[in-house]
């Protein structure tokens, strides 16, 4: 259960950034009684959240040498997440010794109740909202926490959970010490957050700290299909698998249904509300995650069905004159939009935004299915050298100006899909406003066509 008790290294920390995350971190310690400095790169910022906490707020030195006087006394640095590995705070708490910690370790500090973990290039948010919905179903109390609305560290406030399952962002692991969850899910893994992570490796490193304090009944649930992740699954039977590819998965979809290792089908494939590949790559997970930390089959399956997906990945839109629409603004990375344009026999493609890092060379892995692109954002021309002499690719300066250009390339029986492989930050505020954008526009073109804008938001 819960305890206020403070350890020494968490005596005179300093919490870097004063977001939804550093605000719960730094709720969470003064309570204890930790003597907390706060900094933040723009304190004009988060001024008032200071005042309301009643903590010291700083403006963070601008180099390493200011960083190393300011972590002297300091028994640790919480990073809020996505601090870069090259921000001079980080560098100088490497090279001063001064331990990093996340706001996972402090929960793990502070509560013993079972943790589920999921983390994955992609589909953390849907897999850990099944397995919060298949717990529920089981009968026990759980809450999503993490990378999600609600930091971990201000979860376990509340006394009537008894689950809690954690979705696990690289940039949380990276700093975590102390995470033993009685599961660990492993998603898939491709490049991603290289804005960030110093490197590819480091970035693979931070995704397997979820197996790497496993405890001994604890178990790693890995993904079949992907041989990063496989690369990195203990090896002392601990490891549950889940596939799609046809192998020898422990959970995996065989004549119509999904079945769990003991062969008994825990859905059949036309009774979910999704069904592209990639959702039952997702629900496989869950399935696996849930049953793992204790839920029965028939909790699963309850969760399962009742789960109709989350809003901007891959959500249908609309339909006019043969063609479909579809909202999958959530992919910002090659590999999920590859996931998303997978589903569909027949794509326009609409890519671009603020590239992290990545090559976009990979979006064109799935040409194929591809009709043709409208390439939009910081990276359009990104996209449009992925794409040039392969396909049709224009450019579009507005997402009015995308919808009008994929409506003139679209022909009956293709998908309009919106799936950027890219962040949200040149033209947006987040992947949510980018996805209303589209819908909106797509409605608005829905309505020249069929005179109706009653054309309804749904998931394969």
């Amino acid at each position: 259960m819960t305890t206020d008790v403070l350890p020494d290294e968490l005596a005179r920390p300093v919490v870097l950034g004063l977001g939804v995350t550093g605000a719960a971190v730094v709720r969470a310690l003064v309570r204890r009684g930790a003597a907390v400095v706060v900094v933040d790169d723009h304190p004009d910022r988060v001024g008032p959240t200071a005042d309301a906490l009643g903590v010291d707020l700083r403006t963070a030195p601008p180099d390493r040498a200011g960083w190393s006087a300011l972590l002297a006394d300091a028994t640790a640095l919480l990073p809020s997440p996505g601090i870069p590995d090259a921000h001079p705070a980080m560098l100088a708490a490497r090279g001063d010794d001064v331990p990093v910690r996340s706001e996972l370790d402090l929960a793990a500090a502070f509560d013993d109740r079972p943790v589920l973990a999921i983390t994955g290039t992609n589909g953390k948010t849907t897999v850990t909202s099944l397995v919060t919905a298949m717990v529920r179903a089981g009968g026990r109390v759980a809450v999503d926490a993490g990378n999600t609305d609600v930091p971990l560290v201000a979860a376990i406030d509340d006394p009537a959970v008894e689950v809690f399952v954690v979705e696990a962002s690289s940039f949380r692991l990276a700093h975590t010490h102390h995470l033993t969850a009685r599961v660990g899910t492993w998603l898939n893994f491709a490049p991603d957050h290289l804005d960030v992570h110093a490197s590819l490796a480091g970035y693979e490193q931070a995704k397997a700290r979820i197996w790497r304090d496993l405890p001994p009944d604890g178990v790693a649930v890995a993904n079949a299909d992907d041989p990063v992740v496989l690369g990195h699954a203990p090896a002392d039977g601990r490891t549950v698998t889940f596939g799609l590819g046809g192998g020898d998965a422990d959970w995996t979809v065989r004549d119509g249904a999904l079945l769990a290792p003991s062969g008994d089908a825990v859905a059949g494939v036309d009774e979910l509300a999704r069904h592209l590949p990639h959702d039952l790559a997702n629900a496989l997970a869950a399935a696996a995650t849930a049953v793992a930390g204790g839920t029965g089959l028939d909790g699963a399956r309850q969760g399962l069905l009742g789960f109709t997906g989350l809003s901007h990945r891959v959500e249908r839109v609309g339909e006019a004159g043969g063609v479909t629409w579809w909202d999958d603004s959530k992919a910002t990375t090659p590999h999920a939009t590859r996931a998303a344009v997978a589903g569909f026999d027949s794509v326009v493609l609409i890519a671009g935004g603020r590239n992290k890092g990545l090559d976009l060379s990979g979006l064109a892995e799935a040409t194929e299915r591809i009709r043709s692109v409208v390439a939009i954002g910081e990276s359009a021309p990104e996209v449009v050298a992925a794409f040039d002499g392969r396909r049709p690719v224009v450019t579009a300066t507005s997402m009015a100006e995308a919808v009008a250009l994929a409506a003139a390339a679209a022909r009956p029986g293709d998908a309009v899909v919106l799936s950027p492989g890219c962040a949200s930050f040149d033209w947006y505020g987040s992947y949510a406003e980018r996805g209303d954008d589209f819908v909106a526009e797509v409605r608005r073109h829905l309505a020249d066509r069929t005179g109706s804008t009653d054309q309804g938001r749904s998931r394969p």
